[in-house]
């Protein structure tokens, strides 16, 4: 009987000890929407290039764009010829929804897993740029401080 136990308990802790734990909590990538606002409205055919520690992305704003999840910073990095441009800085944040499963599941060593992988991290669905016109950007206002929040 005590075999029988045993078996169990080896196999729920397999998938945990070898690197399940980023599976527990979801897929390394996510979906994100973006648009480019200049002087209160939406501009269109706008390039932008979104980038972190483990990857670059193109889109066209507005659009949909799937990236690679993770712990550092997404910088968002908007161009139209004829609109000005943006640059700003989305902060990750750990995901709390997948934090308690993934605690009572792996024991919490899933959140260090997910931590390296950035499985357990994401970005706002929605990302909103503001965008500065030619003109800001040619007297050198065009580059915000670093750090900027995108809404």
């Amino acid at each position: 009987m005590p075999r029988f136990f045993l078996r169990i308990a080896c196999a729920a802790a397999l998938p945990v000890f070898a690197g399940g734990c980023a599976t527990l909590s979801d897929s390394p990538q996510q979906q994100l929407e973006v648009h480019a606002i200049l002087d209160n409205r939406e501009v269109a055919g706008v390039g932008c290039v979104l980038q972190n520690d483990v990857g670059r992305w193109f889109v066209v704003a507005p659009g949909r764009i799937t990236v690679d999840r993770s712990s550092t910073p997404l910088t968002v990095d908007c161009r139209r010829q004829d609109a000005g441009g943006a640059r700003e800085q989305v902060a990750s944040r750990f995901d709390t929804d997948k934090l308690i499963g993934n605690a009572m599941i792996s024991a919490g060593l899933g959140y260090f897993v997910d931590r390296h992988s950035g499985a357990g991290f994401s970005y706002p669905s929605t990302l909103t740029v503001i965008m500065r016109p030619p003109a800001a950007e040619a007297q050198g206002q065009g580059a915000p401080a670093a750090g900027n929040v995108v809404f």
